[in-house]
């Protein structure tokens, strides 16, 4: 009897235990916006090859990461009153990045898709441009819709909204998905492909530093909502301390200043 009652009691303080563990972890837990505070430091994922959002350019003999979603981000961890460290990586591995805990937000010209919504959450909308389509110069007359790429080789981006809309839109495409923009410019101009599918201020820095490509007449349908900036599901602290600071750009027309200044950098 003894026995058996003295094992009852080693379960009932087991238990006791667990239950103490359990809650001192609950005490202990810290949100991310808490975790970057702590550190000094927000990590920001992006992918460096889409001007003017953002693009390496070599300033004072070094080599720096610039645009005016690096403005932005810049904002975001002035008003945190932490560092922004930025990690380059290509736009397909972003998400990723950021639910392993590489990165803590990511800004890359992302559109917040559905299908995106469903794997992290987004801040508000900063910043909405149209997509347009570009082609060898010598061809711009000859494209006015996309009928007249029926059949033909697109390049975009891969993983990016623009790979959708050449699916969705372009009876017959032959899609050609590269992890960078400059690699696709290429691809046109050396006639690897025949369009390419980017969104305008993107099309607009190329074509402005490279006279054998242009855009073409054709007119992009696209519902998609803007840009926004994309953080790991369950921080709200977080994301509405970047929807604070997006707010306040907003208002002041900071971030329409900054795509200005940003273009006028691109080589």
């Amino acid at each position: 009897m003894f026995k058996k009652s003295f094992n009852k009691m080693i379960v009932v303080v087991m238990v006791l235990c667990l239950a103490m563990v359990f809650v001192g972890c609950g005490k202990n837990e810290v949100s991310q916006y808490e975790k970057i505070k702590k550190s000094g430091k927000i990590v920001l994922g992006t992918s460096a090859d889409y001007p003017p959002y953002e693009f390496h350019k070599e300033v004072d003999g070094k080599d720096q990461i610039v645009g005016f979603d690096i403005e932005i981000a810049k904002s975001i961890a002035e008003d945190m009153g932490v560092e922004l460290e930025i990690k380059d990586m290509d736009f397909g591995g972003l998400l990723a990045a950021l639910n392993t805990g590489t990165v803590d937000f990511v800004v890359a010209g992302m559109t917040p898709t559905d299908e995106r919504k469903e794997k992290v959450d987004f801040s508000e909308i900063y910043y909405n441009a149209t997509q347009a389509v570009v082609v060898k110069a010598e061809n711009k007359d000859k494209v006015k819709s996309m009928d007249d790429l029926k059949g033909k080789i697109v390049g975009v981006q891969m993983g990016s909204v623009q790979e959708g809309i050449a699916k969705d839109q372009i009876k017959d495409a032959q899609i050609k998905s590269l992890s960078r923009v400059p690699d696709l410019m290429l691809e046109l101009k050396n006639d690897k492909v025949d369009a390419l599918i980017v969104e305008l201020p993107v099309a607009k820095a190329y074509i402005d530093k490279n006279a054998d490509i242009s855009l073409s007449g054709i007119t992009v349908k696209d519902e998609t909502a803007g840009s926004a900036i994309a953080i790991k599901k369950g921080n709200q602290e977080l994301t509405d301390q970047i929807n604070k600071t997006l707010d306040k750009l907003i208002k002041e027309n900071k971030i329409e200043n900054f795509v200005v200044k940003a273009t006028d950098m691109i080589e």
